[in-house]
Protein backbone atom coordinates (compact mmCIF):
# COMPACT_ATOMS: atom_id res chain seq x y z
CA UNK A 1 0.00 0.00 0.00
CA UNK A 2 2.69 2.61 0.47
CA UNK A 3 4.07 2.01 -2.62
CA UNK A 4 0.05 3.15 -4.42
CA UNK A 5 0.47 5.93 -1.78
CA UNK A 6 3.53 7.31 -3.50
CA UNK A 7 2.46 6.47 -6.81
CA UNK A 8 -1.45 7.96 -6.96
CA UNK A 9 -1.39 10.07 -3.78
CA UNK A 10 -2.47 9.41 -0.29
CA UNK A 11 -6.29 10.82 -0.73
CA UNK A 12 -7.17 7.82 -3.47
CA UNK A 13 -5.84 4.99 -1.98
CA UNK A 14 -9.07 4.74 0.59
CA UNK A 15 -11.52 4.45 -2.77
CA UNK A 16 -11.80 0.70 -3.23
CA UNK A 17 -8.98 -0.54 -6.09
CA UNK A 18 -6.48 -2.70 -6.99
CA UNK A 19 -2.49 -2.65 -7.98
CA UNK A 20 -2.15 -4.40 -10.70
CA UNK A 21 0.97 -3.75 -12.08
CA UNK A 22 3.48 -1.06 -12.10
CA UNK A 23 5.08 0.96 -15.40
CA UNK A 24 6.42 4.37 -16.36
CA UNK A 25 4.81 7.31 -17.41
CA UNK A 26 5.64 11.04 -18.00
CA UNK A 27 4.07 14.03 -16.36
CA UNK A 28 1.61 15.95 -18.59
CA UNK A 29 2.73 19.13 -17.68
CA UNK A 30 6.65 18.58 -17.67
CA UNK A 31 6.92 15.06 -19.91
CA UNK A 32 9.47 13.91 -16.96
CA UNK A 33 9.67 10.48 -16.64
CA UNK A 34 7.74 9.06 -13.82
CA UNK A 35 6.88 5.53 -12.00
CA UNK A 36 3.22 4.75 -12.90
CA UNK A 37 0.44 2.13 -11.20
CA UNK A 38 -1.95 0.88 -13.72
CA UNK A 39 -4.80 0.55 -10.38
CA UNK A 40 -8.12 -1.64 -11.32
CA UNK A 41 -11.35 -0.02 -9.83
CA UNK A 42 -14.73 -2.21 -10.58
CA UNK A 43 -13.94 -3.33 -13.84
CA UNK A 44 -11.85 0.29 -15.24
CA UNK A 45 -8.68 0.52 -14.88
CA UNK A 46 -6.73 3.65 -14.66
CA UNK A 47 -3.51 4.60 -14.97
CA UNK A 48 -1.62 6.84 -11.74
CA UNK A 49 1.22 8.96 -11.57
CA UNK A 50 2.57 11.55 -9.30
CA UNK A 51 4.86 14.41 -10.82
CA UNK A 52 7.26 15.69 -7.54
CA UNK A 53 6.13 19.21 -9.30
CA UNK A 54 3.01 19.30 -10.56
CA UNK A 55 1.12 16.79 -8.58
CA UNK A 56 -1.09 14.01 -9.21
CA UNK A 57 -2.80 12.36 -12.29
CA UNK A 58 -5.09 9.28 -12.93
CA UNK A 59 -6.32 8.95 -16.45
CA UNK A 60 -9.06 6.24 -17.77
CA UNK A 61 -7.08 2.77 -19.96
CA UNK A 62 -9.71 0.68 -20.16
CA UNK A 63 -13.60 0.60 -19.46
CA UNK A 64 -15.43 -3.15 -18.40
CA UNK A 65 -15.41 -5.95 -20.26
CA UNK A 66 -13.98 -7.84 -21.83
CA UNK A 67 -11.06 -7.42 -18.71
CA UNK A 68 -7.96 -5.37 -19.27
CA UNK A 69 -5.93 -9.01 -17.85
CA UNK A 70 -7.15 -10.74 -20.30
CA UNK A 71 -6.92 -8.88 -23.47
CA UNK A 72 -3.01 -9.06 -23.23
CA UNK A 73 -1.04 -11.60 -25.14
CA UNK A 74 2.02 -12.61 -24.38
CA UNK A 75 5.44 -12.28 -26.70
CA UNK A 76 9.61 -12.57 -26.61
CA UNK A 77 10.72 -8.81 -27.06
CA UNK A 78 12.26 -8.94 -30.40
CA UNK A 79 14.78 -5.55 -30.66
CA UNK A 80 16.16 -3.32 -33.32
CA UNK A 81 18.49 -5.60 -36.15
CA UNK A 82 20.39 -2.19 -36.35
CA UNK A 83 19.61 -0.03 -33.41
CA UNK A 84 20.75 3.26 -34.75
CA UNK A 85 20.96 5.89 -31.16
CA UNK A 86 22.70 5.11 -27.89
CA UNK A 87 20.84 4.45 -24.16
CA UNK A 88 21.41 7.77 -22.77
CA UNK A 89 18.37 9.26 -21.11
CA UNK A 90 16.14 5.90 -21.25
CA UNK A 91 12.79 5.90 -22.67
CA UNK A 92 11.30 7.80 -24.15
CA UNK A 93 13.97 10.14 -24.63
CA UNK A 94 16.46 7.89 -26.79
CA UNK A 95 14.48 7.30 -30.22
CA UNK A 96 16.37 6.66 -33.15
CA UNK A 97 15.31 3.19 -32.28
CA UNK A 98 17.24 2.51 -29.43
CA UNK A 99 18.66 -1.30 -28.45
CA UNK A 100 15.65 -0.77 -25.63
CA UNK A 101 12.89 -0.85 -28.17
CA UNK A 102 11.50 -4.32 -27.89
CA UNK A 103 9.19 -4.70 -31.71
CA UNK A 104 10.44 -4.70 -35.44
CA UNK A 105 8.90 -1.67 -37.73
CA UNK A 106 5.75 -2.96 -39.31
CA UNK A 107 4.28 0.62 -40.86
CA UNK A 108 7.21 3.13 -41.38
CA UNK A 109 5.68 6.76 -41.81
CA UNK A 110 7.06 9.39 -44.40
CA UNK A 111 6.26 12.67 -44.12
CA UNK A 112 6.21 14.07 -47.51
CA UNK A 113 4.86 17.30 -46.66
CA UNK A 114 3.67 19.67 -43.45
CA UNK A 115 1.43 21.49 -45.83
CA UNK A 116 -2.40 20.76 -45.68
CA UNK A 117 -5.40 22.34 -47.35
CA UNK A 118 -7.39 21.40 -44.14
CA UNK A 119 -7.24 22.96 -40.41
CA UNK A 120 -8.65 20.00 -38.32
CA UNK A 121 -9.53 20.36 -34.91
CA UNK A 122 -8.05 16.93 -34.42
CA UNK A 123 -4.40 16.68 -35.91
CA UNK A 124 -1.43 14.81 -34.42
CA UNK A 125 0.84 16.58 -36.85
CA UNK A 126 -0.58 20.11 -36.42
CA UNK A 127 -0.67 20.35 -40.05
CA UNK A 128 -0.02 23.33 -42.07
CA UNK A 129 1.18 25.38 -38.67
CA UNK A 130 4.65 25.50 -39.79
CA UNK A 131 5.24 26.42 -43.13
CA UNK A 132 8.88 24.04 -44.00
CA UNK A 133 9.71 23.13 -47.31
CA UNK A 134 8.65 19.99 -48.70
CA UNK A 135 11.10 17.58 -48.61
CA UNK A 136 13.04 16.73 -51.93
CA UNK A 137 12.56 13.52 -53.63
CA UNK A 138 16.50 12.99 -52.67
CA UNK A 139 16.07 13.59 -49.41
CA UNK A 140 12.95 11.22 -48.98
CA UNK A 141 14.87 8.48 -51.38
CA UNK A 142 17.67 8.33 -48.26
CA UNK A 143 14.82 7.87 -45.96
CA UNK A 144 14.10 4.64 -48.17
CA UNK A 145 17.42 3.41 -47.92
CA UNK A 146 17.83 4.25 -44.21
CA UNK A 147 14.80 1.75 -43.69
CA UNK A 148 16.58 -0.58 -45.70
CA UNK A 149 19.96 -0.11 -43.83
CA UNK A 150 17.11 -1.15 -40.37
CA UNK A 151 16.38 -3.93 -41.84
CA UNK A 152 13.41 -3.14 -44.01
CA UNK A 153 11.68 -3.20 -46.60
CA UNK A 154 8.57 -2.14 -44.25
CA UNK A 155 5.10 -1.32 -45.30
CA UNK A 156 5.30 2.52 -45.78
CA UNK A 157 2.46 5.22 -45.51
CA UNK A 158 3.35 8.35 -47.03
CA UNK A 159 1.31 10.76 -45.01
CA UNK A 160 1.94 14.36 -44.00
CA UNK A 161 0.34 16.91 -43.54
CA UNK A 162 -1.72 16.04 -47.01
CA UNK A 163 0.49 13.93 -49.44
CA UNK A 164 -1.90 14.70 -52.36
CA UNK A 165 -0.99 18.66 -52.61
CA UNK A 166 2.68 17.37 -53.67
CA UNK A 167 1.93 17.33 -57.61
CA UNK A 168 5.22 14.49 -57.14
CA UNK A 169 3.86 12.01 -55.17
CA UNK A 170 3.92 9.51 -58.07
CA UNK A 171 7.47 9.92 -58.41
CA UNK A 172 7.57 9.19 -54.66
CA UNK A 173 5.71 6.56 -54.66
CA UNK A 174 7.72 4.69 -58.19
CA UNK A 175 11.30 5.49 -56.06
CA UNK A 176 9.87 3.05 -53.40
CA UNK A 177 8.92 1.00 -55.63
CA UNK A 178 12.01 0.77 -57.46
CA UNK A 179 13.98 0.11 -53.79
CA UNK A 180 11.56 -2.98 -53.24
CA UNK A 181 8.96 -1.75 -50.78
CA UNK A 182 6.02 -3.89 -52.29
CA UNK A 183 3.09 -2.04 -49.93
CA UNK A 184 2.95 1.36 -49.96
CA UNK A 185 -0.29 3.65 -49.08
CA UNK A 186 -0.99 7.05 -48.83
CA UNK A 187 -2.94 8.71 -45.71
CA UNK A 188 -5.27 11.64 -47.15
CA UNK A 189 -8.36 13.66 -46.50
CA UNK A 190 -9.19 12.63 -49.76
CA UNK A 191 -9.96 16.22 -51.50
CA UNK A 192 -7.80 16.03 -54.27
CA UNK A 193 -8.71 12.28 -55.29
CA UNK A 194 -11.95 13.13 -55.31
CA UNK A 195 -11.76 16.06 -57.83
CA UNK A 196 -8.71 14.76 -60.29
CA UNK A 197 -9.35 11.65 -61.48
CA UNK A 198 -6.02 11.61 -63.58
CA UNK A 199 -3.87 12.25 -60.29
CA UNK A 200 -5.89 8.75 -58.88
CA UNK A 201 -5.08 7.23 -62.19
CA UNK A 202 -0.99 8.39 -61.70
CA UNK A 203 -0.12 7.61 -58.30
CA UNK A 204 -1.86 3.41 -59.39
CA UNK A 205 0.30 3.65 -62.40
CA UNK A 206 2.94 4.86 -59.82
CA UNK A 207 2.41 1.30 -57.64
CA UNK A 208 0.35 2.72 -55.19
CA UNK A 209 -1.33 -0.09 -53.24
CA UNK A 210 -4.19 1.51 -50.49
CA UNK A 211 -5.73 4.48 -49.52
CA UNK A 212 -5.86 4.84 -45.90
CA UNK A 213 -8.94 7.30 -45.79
CA UNK A 214 -10.07 9.89 -43.29
CA UNK A 215 -13.37 9.23 -42.72
CA UNK A 216 -15.06 10.17 -39.73
CA UNK A 217 -18.76 9.84 -40.25
CA UNK A 218 -21.78 9.60 -42.08
CA UNK A 219 -23.43 12.52 -41.71
CA UNK A 220 -22.57 16.44 -42.75
CA UNK A 221 -22.30 17.41 -38.55
CA UNK A 222 -20.15 15.08 -37.72
CA UNK A 223 -17.73 16.24 -40.27
CA UNK A 224 -18.03 19.61 -39.26
CA UNK A 225 -17.58 18.99 -35.69
CA UNK A 226 -14.30 16.60 -36.34
CA UNK A 227 -12.52 18.76 -39.43
CA UNK A 228 -13.90 22.27 -38.94
CA UNK A 229 -15.11 22.69 -42.19
CA UNK A 230 -15.10 26.00 -43.42
CA UNK A 231 -16.96 24.69 -46.93
CA UNK A 232 -20.42 23.23 -46.42
CA UNK A 233 -19.67 20.34 -44.59
CA UNK A 234 -22.13 18.29 -47.72
CA UNK A 235 -19.45 19.19 -49.83
CA UNK A 236 -16.64 17.14 -47.79
CA UNK A 237 -18.67 14.26 -47.22
CA UNK A 238 -19.86 14.19 -51.04
CA UNK A 239 -15.27 14.95 -52.05
CA UNK A 240 -14.85 11.80 -50.23
CA UNK A 241 -17.44 9.57 -51.91
CA UNK A 242 -16.01 10.40 -55.22
CA UNK A 243 -12.19 9.86 -54.09
CA UNK A 244 -13.82 6.27 -53.25
CA UNK A 245 -15.34 6.00 -56.46
CA UNK A 246 -11.83 7.42 -58.17
CA UNK A 247 -10.71 4.38 -56.36
CA UNK A 248 -12.65 1.88 -57.34
CA UNK A 249 -12.48 3.06 -60.90
CA UNK A 250 -8.41 2.20 -61.19
CA UNK A 251 -8.80 -0.85 -58.43
CA UNK A 252 -6.71 0.73 -55.11
CA UNK A 253 -8.00 -0.47 -51.78
CA UNK A 254 -9.15 2.19 -49.74
CA UNK A 255 -9.59 1.56 -45.59
CA UNK A 256 -11.84 4.14 -44.13
CA UNK A 257 -10.66 5.94 -40.55
CA UNK A 258 -12.41 7.58 -38.45
CA UNK A 259 -10.89 9.14 -35.55
CA UNK A 260 -13.72 8.43 -32.71
CA UNK A 261 -14.73 11.15 -30.33
CA UNK A 262 -17.39 10.88 -27.56
CA UNK A 263 -20.33 12.92 -28.09
CA UNK A 264 -19.53 13.48 -31.47
CA UNK A 265 -19.64 10.74 -33.55
CA UNK A 266 -19.77 7.23 -31.54
CA UNK A 267 -23.47 6.77 -32.08
CA UNK A 268 -22.45 6.48 -36.22
CA UNK A 269 -20.07 3.15 -35.73
CA UNK A 270 -22.67 1.00 -36.98
CA UNK A 271 -23.55 3.12 -39.78
CA UNK A 272 -19.84 3.18 -40.64
CA UNK A 273 -19.50 -0.28 -40.87
CA UNK A 274 -22.95 -0.46 -43.02
CA UNK A 275 -21.43 2.55 -45.35
CA UNK A 276 -18.16 0.64 -45.58
CA UNK A 277 -19.47 -2.92 -46.74
CA UNK A 278 -21.77 -1.33 -49.41
CA UNK A 279 -18.37 -0.10 -51.02
CA UNK A 280 -16.72 -3.35 -51.01
CA UNK A 281 -14.83 -4.46 -52.41
CA UNK A 282 -13.17 -1.33 -52.79
CA UNK A 283 -13.73 -0.57 -49.47
CA UNK A 284 -11.47 -3.28 -47.56
CA UNK A 285 -12.13 -1.98 -43.83
CA UNK A 286 -12.62 0.57 -41.28
CA UNK A 287 -9.94 1.49 -38.93
CA UNK A 288 -10.95 2.72 -35.43
CA UNK A 289 -8.50 5.37 -33.54
CA UNK A 290 -9.92 6.58 -30.55
CA UNK A 291 -9.15 10.35 -30.15
CA UNK A 292 -6.26 11.10 -28.38
CA UNK A 293 -4.91 14.19 -27.23
CA UNK A 294 -1.68 15.88 -29.07
CA UNK A 295 -0.66 17.50 -32.25
CA UNK A 296 -3.43 20.48 -32.73
CA UNK A 297 -5.41 19.62 -29.20
CA UNK A 298 -3.51 19.98 -26.37
CA UNK A 299 -5.52 21.02 -23.56
CA UNK A 300 -6.04 18.46 -20.31
CA UNK A 301 -9.07 15.94 -21.31
CA UNK A 302 -11.29 14.87 -18.99
CA UNK A 303 -12.00 10.77 -18.84
CA UNK A 304 -15.19 11.82 -20.35
CA UNK A 305 -13.66 12.78 -23.36
CA UNK A 306 -12.08 9.38 -23.92
CA UNK A 307 -13.19 5.95 -25.38
CA UNK A 308 -10.98 2.89 -24.74
CA UNK A 309 -10.77 -0.16 -26.70
CA UNK A 310 -13.47 -2.46 -25.40
CA UNK A 311 -15.91 0.32 -25.05
CA UNK A 312 -15.38 0.49 -29.22
CA UNK A 313 -15.89 -3.45 -29.41
CA UNK A 314 -19.12 -3.38 -27.27
CA UNK A 315 -20.78 -0.13 -29.54
CA UNK A 316 -19.88 -2.61 -32.53
CA UNK A 317 -21.74 -5.08 -31.29
CA UNK A 318 -24.67 -2.33 -30.10
CA UNK A 319 -24.96 -0.79 -32.98
CA UNK A 320 -24.86 -4.08 -35.69
CA UNK A 321 -27.54 -5.70 -33.70
CA UNK A 322 -25.41 -8.18 -32.51
CA UNK A 323 -24.52 -9.42 -35.89
CA UNK A 324 -20.82 -8.63 -35.29
CA UNK A 325 -20.18 -9.37 -31.72
CA UNK A 326 -17.07 -8.22 -29.07
CA UNK A 327 -16.31 -11.76 -29.53
CA UNK A 328 -14.92 -11.21 -32.98
CA UNK A 329 -12.14 -9.06 -32.08
CA UNK A 330 -8.80 -9.84 -30.63
CA UNK A 331 -5.65 -8.54 -30.09
CA UNK A 332 -2.61 -8.16 -32.60
CA UNK A 333 0.87 -10.17 -32.56
CA UNK A 334 2.26 -7.09 -33.23
CA UNK A 335 1.88 -3.75 -31.32
CA UNK A 336 1.13 -4.19 -28.20
CA UNK A 337 -2.20 -6.04 -27.36
CA UNK A 338 -3.52 -3.25 -24.80
CA UNK A 339 -2.98 -0.68 -28.02
CA UNK A 340 -5.37 -2.38 -30.73
CA UNK A 341 -8.06 -4.76 -31.55
CA UNK A 342 -8.55 -6.66 -34.85
CA UNK A 343 -11.41 -8.37 -36.70
CA UNK A 344 -11.60 -10.04 -39.88
CA UNK A 345 -14.80 -11.36 -41.78
CA UNK A 346 -15.84 -12.61 -44.55
CA UNK A 347 -18.42 -10.85 -47.16
CA UNK A 348 -20.96 -13.64 -47.89
CA UNK A 349 -22.94 -13.35 -51.17
CA UNK A 350 -26.15 -11.98 -49.12
CA UNK A 351 -23.66 -9.14 -47.76
CA UNK A 352 -23.56 -10.43 -44.51
CA UNK A 353 -20.30 -10.69 -42.04
CA UNK A 354 -19.14 -13.79 -41.22
CA UNK A 355 -16.24 -13.62 -38.50
CA UNK A 356 -12.88 -15.76 -39.02
CA UNK A 357 -13.04 -16.55 -35.23
CA UNK A 358 -16.31 -17.18 -33.00
CA UNK A 359 -14.82 -16.59 -29.76
CA UNK A 360 -12.26 -14.62 -28.21
CA UNK A 361 -8.90 -15.88 -28.15
CA UNK A 362 -7.32 -16.93 -24.15
CA UNK A 363 -3.77 -15.89 -24.63
CA UNK A 364 -2.80 -16.10 -21.13
CA UNK A 365 -2.61 -19.88 -21.52
CA UNK A 366 -0.43 -19.52 -25.28
CA UNK A 367 3.68 -20.05 -25.55
CA UNK A 368 4.93 -16.23 -26.04
CA UNK A 369 6.16 -15.80 -30.15
CA UNK A 370 8.70 -13.93 -30.93
CA UNK A 371 7.35 -10.27 -31.21
CA UNK A 372 9.63 -10.23 -34.77
CA UNK A 373 6.95 -13.13 -36.22
CA UNK A 374 4.05 -10.52 -35.03
CA UNK A 375 5.20 -7.63 -37.02
CA UNK A 376 5.94 -9.90 -40.32
CA UNK A 377 2.35 -11.42 -39.99
CA UNK A 378 1.34 -7.92 -40.09
CA UNK A 379 2.77 -6.49 -42.61
CA UNK A 380 1.48 -9.75 -44.49
CA UNK A 381 -1.91 -9.56 -43.73
CA UNK A 382 -1.66 -5.73 -44.43
CA UNK A 383 -0.69 -6.18 -47.94
CA UNK A 384 -2.68 -8.97 -48.76
CA UNK A 385 -6.12 -7.79 -47.65
CA UNK A 386 -5.97 -3.41 -47.41
CA UNK A 387 -5.23 -4.07 -51.36
CA UNK A 388 -8.08 -4.51 -53.82
CA UNK A 389 -8.31 -8.02 -55.30
CA UNK A 390 -8.19 -8.21 -59.01
CA UNK A 391 -9.84 -11.57 -59.19
CA UNK A 392 -13.05 -10.62 -57.00
CA UNK A 393 -15.67 -10.70 -59.33
CA UNK A 394 -15.30 -13.81 -60.53
CA UNK A 395 -15.72 -15.29 -56.81
CA UNK A 396 -19.00 -14.05 -56.72
CA UNK A 397 -20.12 -17.49 -58.64
CA UNK A 398 -19.13 -18.84 -55.64
CA UNK A 399 -22.37 -18.39 -54.15
CA UNK A 400 -24.03 -21.02 -56.57
CA UNK A 401 -26.71 -23.14 -54.10
CA UNK A 402 -23.98 -26.05 -55.60
CA UNK A 403 -21.91 -25.20 -52.33
CA UNK A 404 -22.53 -25.13 -49.04
CA UNK A 405 -22.19 -22.23 -46.51
CA UNK A 406 -19.26 -23.50 -44.91
CA UNK A 407 -17.99 -24.36 -48.63
CA UNK A 408 -18.71 -20.57 -49.55
CA UNK A 409 -17.00 -18.91 -46.84
CA UNK A 410 -13.72 -20.88 -47.03
CA UNK A 411 -13.82 -20.14 -50.88
CA UNK A 412 -14.27 -16.34 -50.22
CA UNK A 413 -11.60 -15.33 -47.20
CA UNK A 414 -9.09 -15.40 -49.80
CA UNK A 415 -11.06 -12.68 -51.91
CA UNK A 416 -13.84 -11.47 -49.41
CA UNK A 417 -12.42 -10.42 -46.69
CA UNK A 418 -13.43 -7.24 -44.78
CA UNK A 419 -10.98 -6.47 -41.94
CA UNK A 420 -12.60 -4.30 -38.78
CA UNK A 421 -9.51 -3.05 -36.46
CA UNK A 422 -9.02 -0.20 -34.28
CA UNK A 423 -5.98 1.69 -32.84
CA UNK A 424 -5.64 3.62 -29.38
CA UNK A 425 -2.78 6.01 -29.58
CA UNK A 426 -0.94 7.59 -26.65
CA UNK A 427 -0.71 10.65 -25.31
CA UNK A 428 0.82 12.22 -22.10
CA UNK A 429 -1.78 11.42 -19.93
CA UNK A 430 -2.23 7.75 -20.66
CA UNK A 431 1.34 7.66 -21.90
CA UNK A 432 2.39 3.72 -20.94
CA UNK A 433 5.97 3.36 -21.54
CA UNK A 434 5.73 -0.52 -21.69
CA UNK A 435 3.38 -0.20 -24.18
CA UNK A 436 5.59 2.87 -26.19
CA UNK A 437 8.83 0.06 -26.27
CA UNK A 438 5.85 -2.45 -27.86
CA UNK A 439 5.10 0.34 -30.89
CA UNK A 440 5.67 -1.54 -34.84
CA UNK A 441 4.33 1.52 -36.20
CA UNK A 442 7.20 4.19 -36.72
CA UNK A 443 7.55 7.50 -38.20
CA UNK A 444 10.82 8.42 -40.20
CA UNK A 445 11.96 12.04 -39.03
CA UNK A 446 13.31 14.85 -41.32
CA UNK A 447 17.02 14.16 -39.69
CA UNK A 448 16.26 9.99 -40.92
CA UNK A 449 16.03 8.48 -37.04
CA UNK A 450 13.13 6.07 -36.65
CA UNK A 451 10.39 7.17 -33.91
CA UNK A 452 7.43 5.69 -32.68
CA UNK A 453 4.21 7.13 -33.51
CA UNK A 454 3.25 8.07 -29.78
CA UNK A 455 6.70 9.42 -29.31
CA UNK A 456 7.37 11.10 -32.11
CA UNK A 457 3.76 13.17 -31.87
CA UNK A 458 3.95 13.50 -28.01
CA UNK A 459 3.05 16.92 -26.52
CA UNK A 460 3.14 18.77 -23.20
CA UNK A 461 0.22 20.19 -21.68
CA UNK A 462 1.29 23.86 -23.55
CA UNK A 463 2.08 21.87 -26.79
CA UNK A 464 5.80 21.36 -26.51
CA UNK A 465 7.12 18.58 -28.54
CA UNK A 466 9.59 16.20 -27.88
CA UNK A 467 10.73 14.91 -31.37
CA UNK A 468 8.00 16.60 -33.99
CA UNK A 469 9.25 20.44 -33.52
CA UNK A 470 12.95 19.94 -32.96
CA UNK A 471 13.80 17.06 -35.68
CA UNK A 472 16.37 18.90 -38.16
CA UNK A 473 16.01 18.19 -41.75
CA UNK A 474 18.82 17.00 -43.40
CA UNK A 475 18.05 17.32 -46.82
CA UNK A 476 20.69 16.41 -49.37
CA UNK A 477 19.68 18.33 -52.12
Amino acid sequence: MNLMTDIIGSHLVAEPSQLISMTESVCPICLARLPAARVLQDEDVYLHKTCPEHGEFRTILWRGQPRYTDWSRPKLPSHPANPSTPIDKGCPFDCGLCAEHRQQTCTALLEVTQRCDMRCRYCYAGAGEVTTADPSLRTIEDWYRRLLDAGGPYNIQLSGGEPTLRDDLPEIIAIGRSLGFQFIQINTNGLRLGRDAGYVKRLKEAGLSSVFLQFDGTRDDILEKIRGVKQPSKWLLERKRAAIGHCADNNLGVVLVPVLIPGVNISNIGALIDYAVSLFPTVRGVHFQPVSYFGRFPQAPLDADRITIPEVMRAIEAQTCGKIKASNFTTSGCENALCSLHGNFVVMPDGALHPWIQQQQQTSCCAPQPAAIGAAKTRQFVAQYWTADKNIVSVDDIGSTAFGEWDVFLARTRTHTFCISGMAFQDAWNLDLERLRDCCIHIVSPDGRIIPFCAYNLTDQSGRSLYRAHAVADDLS
